[in-house]
């Protein structure tokens, strides 16, 4: 069982959760039920499955969840394109939650290499 609060991927990735909120909040207000709502779930479920799969029983589990939050990584940055081309958002703002995007997606990526390696 690993510490969900000391890793740097769940902080991070806490940290992506308040900036995709700060975002939305300036999204127009017919998308409160749309993609506001979306893109808000899956980006909780990133530090979510984090959380969740560092309090199972093994790593092994704990990668499942990791490919669970991988997954929701990859549906937030689908939301984001689209945002982006229906101008909810600047290119600024676009590119700085895209790069953290990718970050996460490169940690959750090594974290379960190195999970692997040691079934």
């Amino acid at each position: 069982m690993h510490n969900f609060k000391e890793l740097k991927i769940w902080n991070n990735s806490m940290e992506l959760v308040v900036q995709v909120y700060k975002l939305t909040q300036k999204f127009p207000n017919e998308e409160k039920f749309n993609l506001i709502s979306q893109i808000r779930r899956c980006a909780t479920s990133i530090p979510s499955n984090i959380a969740e799969g560092a309090g199972r029983n093994s790593d092994k589990e704990l990668n499942q969840f990791l490919g669970i939050a991988k997954g929701s990584s990859f549906e937030l940055q689908t939301q984001l394109i689209l945002s982006n081309k229906l101008a909810f958002m600047n290119n600024d703002d676009f590119h700085k939650l895209n790069n953290s995007v990718s970050e996460i997606q490169r940690m959750i990526s090594g974290f379960q290499a190195n999970l692997q390696s040691n079934f």
